[in-house]
């Protein structure tokens, strides 16, 4: 069986076939007025895990998630805070990056923010003015809805079921209580920018549409997001994208469920909901990643300190096991292989089924117990890998990795772009800081090392792999100052 994935639009399992080479995929990031929490990540993961097993399967893979860095929600935090908006959007965009690099999510391939894409919005928005499926009010620039005929074809909704709770807000002057705004006019105080509807900023729909566009055409593989952007945002988007184009917008549209607290969704807009910064500080990396991969995505899924003391208890249970296993095999000299057996890939070609596919993990370890026979520890830990689970330390609140977990993974990616000459350069560097170091410990040695790294993949403008080094040095309580003489390292507070 190949794989199925669950899609919203069809509300089935489907066969998955790429569009093309690469598979192209779309994830609704965060609006950024306030700290990221735990749901925020859940989408993050879902995406990381469906990146992991389409390169397992031999795709390769373009990941796009923005981030809404001007909307209504961040003014009002700027007139609460009296902060810029600019710096509210960059400090939570920081958190929500290092918690995602804590937790070994993959990173996407671009991370475009609305503020950064107004000229393709304004475009976007004219296009749909020219097509007659927008028109402009007062500065304000709407959707003409009942324009479009397949409108609530994602969420199940009908116009009917719609026009019931629709109303115009007595600041709007749009002809139908329907229309959604694609461009609104800037209130005194508030962010603008020029446009053929005077100063004015996009609305939160359009500005999605635009993105995904600009980098992965105007038709893509997969749409991922939490369900409950499902309406109105992700209807709307379809909408917009489709009347511009008039081509198909995203093939599959994957939603997972949401993170509840106390029985209720996690949000920010009603402030119930647990920082994932604050959880980073109680919980390690892998036992936040096992609390959530032990649920369906598509399930909702019950944020609580009892469940991920569950998790924390099940991820000892594998750890002790690859512990032990380790050690045996190690005094009898045996090398190991890993098996790829059909269950595991079947379980995650049933539309990313994690559950299952740890239940298998388990039913390995049991057998595990029973024979010596080395290829089951071998592949409970490459099953592990797949899934994203790291080597860590078992105390919570650690970095994931240590400095020479990050040197090895720094060589990883190096040796895979091909870097031989840079890969030749720090084995000298190796060689000299060792001797200029003399009797300095091995990690100040290593820290030394990666700081040289970075430095040569600054100069050759590898800005990812460079700021990759800088965020897994700070895991590890180490910040680096880049200066205009060059780069220095410090310790940081715990």
């Amino acid at each position: 069986m190949g794989l199925r994935l669950y899609n919203t639009m069809g509300g089935k399992l489907e066969d998955f076939k790429p569009l093309g080479d690469p598979v192209r995929i779309y994830t609704c990031g965060l609006t950024v007025q306030s700290e990221p929490h735990v749901g925020h990540i859940r989408a993050a993961m879902v995406r990381d895990t469906l990146m992991r097993w389409l390169g397992h399967l031999g795709y390769q893979v373009v990941a796009l998630e923005n981030f809404t860095d001007v909307d209504d929600k961040i003014i009002e935090k700027q007139k609460e805070q009296n902060k810029d908006w600019r710096m509210i959007a960059q400090d939570n965009i920081d958190t929500y990056l290092w918690a995602c690099d804590r937790l070994n999510i993959e990173r996407a391939t671009f991370y475009p923010r609305a503020s950064q894409h107004i000229q393709e919005i304004i475009d976007l928005v004219a296009r749909l003015i020219e097509k007659g499926f927008a028109y402009e009010k007062k500065g304000d620039v709407y959707f003409r809805v009942r324009k479009f005929p397949d409108y609530g074809k994602l969420s199940k909704k009908t116009i009917d079921e719609l026009m019931s709770g629709a109303r115009i807000a007595p600041t709007e002057s749009k002809d139908d209580p329907l229309d959604f705004a694609l461009w609104k006019a800037a209130k005194p105080g508030e962010p603008y920018w020029l446009s053929p509807w005077g100063r004015g900023r996009p609305g939160w729909h359009i500005e999605c549409s635009a993105m995904s566009m600009r980098y992965l055409g105007e038709t893509f593989d997969i749409h991922t997001g939490g369900e409950d952007l499902i309406f109105p945002h992700h209807e709307n988007e379809l909408a917009q994208s489709l009347a511009a184009t008039g081509k198909p917008f995203a093939r599959f549209w994957m939603h997972n469920g949401w993170v509840t607290l106390t029985g209720e969704k996690m949000s920010k807009s009603t402030g119930h909901y647990s920082p994932i910064k604050e959880v980073l500080e109680k919980y390690s990396a892998n036992v936040i990643r096992m609390f959530m991969l032990k649920t369906h995505y598509r399930k909702q899924l019950a944020y609580d300190d009892e469940r991920l003391d569950e998790a924390r208890a099940a991820l000892t249970t594998i750890k002790t096991y690859l512990d032990n296993a380790a050690n045996i095999f190690r005094e009898i000299g045996k090398t190991s292989e890993p098996m790829m057996l059909d269950s595991f890939t079947e379980a995650m070609n049933d539309d990313l089924n994690t559950s299952k596919a740890l239940s298998i993990i388990y039913d390995l370890i049991r057998k595990g117990h029973e024979t010596d026979d080395v290829n089951i520890a071998a592949s409970v830990e490459y099953y592990m890998i797949l899934l994203g689970f790291v080597k860590e330390s078992s105390a919570p609140g650690e970095p994931c990795a240590d400095v020479m977990t990050v040197l090895s993974e720094v060589r990883k990616r190096l040796h895979k772009e091909g870097k031989r000459e840079l890969l030749n350069e720090i084995a000298g560097d190796c060689v000299d800081i060792m001797e200029s170091k003399g009797s300095s410990g091995v990690r100040t040695i290593v820290i030394d090392l990666l700081m040289a790294i970075r430095s040569k993949l600054r100069k050759e403008k590898n800005y990812e792999l460079a700021d990759y080094i800088r965020q897994r040095l700070l895991d590890n309580n180490i910040i680096v100052d880049d200066q205009s003489g060059g780069s220095t390292f410090r310790s940081g507070a715990v």
